[in-house]
């Protein structure tokens, strides 16, 4: 079974989308039991896999028995195995909190809710172990197609948002396909350690050049960084709860790790101009989505622009591409999921929760204080798990001599502290006032979700160090 581990947790989600509309039709109420189970198989496969990669090396799998160049390989690496660890576990949460939002909102539509769902989940999860750059593209649009769908789900201006979501989404993945074209057209390859080894080789070419530009623009819009962030605003805030606490924790990510992937280990664009052009876009993300978060008053339009300036932190350590800045980035993609599925889950639980404006604080004790713990997370507060990511990019901008981008760290942390406030205001200590019948706390799944991933923020923090030795650290370019 070892050796099939590499596909086992996409075959897994695979098979359960494929399930929900048969079960549909005769059980509607086992969809979400089913799609939260599958996950939750996924991810432990996914845990133990990340294990072996750490314990034994780097894994690959030949589709079909067709060996690579030609067939189809799935790989994974410590980066890889990371990165599928994170976008299943916290989607396995975000699936169990959303259960009674889904059930009351679509009622015998579950089925096709989950099935949209776990197609999302199989395309971010192909994204991450994929070894080939097309078959990245496929998943890459499964993953997209499915979310678009998912945004529009919410009716009225969520129809408009998942438009713009789909439009400027075509464009991104266009950009990527054309990029791709463009390095098979000099490679004539698409295997990512094929295309890998002849880089040295064709690194002077217009195409190579022009594909690099591509895949880097293509990529950078589905992560919705500054300024190529239009979509995303208008999908978090009008789209249902439950799909934003599932879309926004793991899309986005999903997108951030094959920038990574492709930038540093297959292009190994790391010391080359764009390196730095892509690091100064992730500091103008970290101030733009700052600033703009400060001046909201809805909190999840708030944590949206909140979104892009987290990202923008991501994209700034991939552009240094320095040992502890690489680090932060990767921590960053585990801090920010966490951070992103709890707060996005709270908010979501607080507006159906209390009735009029009672204070969340007093109704809901439990979500109010994990809600503090992923806000304290985003703003770089020790112990938890943000506070690290950013002394890995300090350290990182430091190592660069870039003290502007230090400087942009410090800035981008004193704007969280006033998004964070203006979330705080706007929804936590709205009004003390009694209110009859309001109720004291969201259910049993919800606070199960908010309670684990809270601790699962903590723990990151805490042991920072060890998951940045053990997995984070190995897998940089190079080692």
């Amino acid at each position: 079974m070892i050796e099939h581990l590499p596909v086992l947790p996409l075959v897994v989600v695979l098979i359960a989308a494929l399930l929900q509309p048969i079960i549909g039709l005769r059980t509607p109420r086992l969809a979400w039991p089913l799609a939260v189970a599958a996950v939750g198989v996924a991810a432990g496969l996914a845990a133990v896999s990340l294990g072996v990669v750490v314990g034994t090396g780097t894994m690959r799998y030949a589709v079909g028995g067709w060996e690579p160049p030609w067939g189809i390989e799935v790989v994974l690496d410590r980066l890889s195995a990371f990165a599928e660890t994170v976008i299943l576990a916290v989607a396995t949460f975000a699936l169990l909190a959303g259960g009674r939002s889904v059930r009351d909102r679509h009622v015998r539509g579950e089925p096709v809710y989950y099935a949209l769902a776990l197609l999302h989940l199989t395309g971010l999860t192909g994204i991450a172990v994929s070894g080939d750059l097309f078959n990245v593209f496929v998943f890459l649009e499964v993953a997209s197609i499915s979310s678009y769908a998912l945004v529009a789900t919410g009716g009225g201006p969520a129809l408009a948002a998942a438009f713009r979501y789909l439009v400027l989404g075509t464009i991104g993945a266009s950009f990527y396909l054309l990029g791709v074209g463009l390095l098979y057209a000099v490679t004539g390859t698409l295997n990512m350690a094929d295309v890998a080894a002849r880089v040295p080789l064709i690194a002077g070419s217009p195409l190579f050049a022009g594909g690099l530009v591509f895949i880097v623009a293509g990529l950078v819009l589905k992560m919705g960084v500054f300024p190529l962030h239009a979509w995303l605003p208008d999908a978090y805030t009008h789209a249902p709860s439950h799909v934003v606490a599932l879309l926004a924790p793991v899309a986005t990510k999903a997108a951030a790790y094959t920038l990574a992937r492709t930038f540093l280990y297959v292009l190994g664009a790391g010391e080359l101009p764009i390196a730095t052009l892509l690091a100064w876009t992730g500091a103008a993300s970290v101030l733009a989505g700052g600033v703009m978060a400060v001046r909201q008053v809805e909190p999840r339009r708030l944590l949206a622009y909140s979104s892009i300036s987290q990202l923008g932190y991501i994209v700034l350590g991939l552009g240094l591409a320095n040992a502890a800045a690489l680090a932060g980035a990767y921590l960053h993609i585990l801090n920010h999921a966490l951070m992103k599925a709890i707060l996005f889950i709270a908010v979501g639980a607080a507006s159906r929760g209390v009735v009029g404006r009672a204070a969340i604080s007093w109704r809901m004790p439990i979500t109010a204080t994990c809600a503090v713990i992923a806000s304290l997370s985003m703003i770089g507060v020790p112990p938890f798990g943000g506070f690290f990511s950013k002394w890995y990019l300090l350290e990182g901008a430091l190592a660069s001599g870039q003290p502007l981008f230090v400087a942009v760290i410090l800035a981008g942390t004193l704007l969280a502290v006033g998004y964070t406030y203006r979330l705080t205001e706007a929804v936590w200590f709205a009004d003390t006032a009694e209110v009859p019948g309001a109720r004291r706390e969201a259910p049993v799944s919800v606070l199960t979700s908010l309670v684990v991933l809270s601790a699962a923020s903590v723990i990151a923090g805490l042991a920072s160090a060890g998951i940045v030795d053990a997995v984070l650290a190995p897998a940089a370019p190079g080692r």
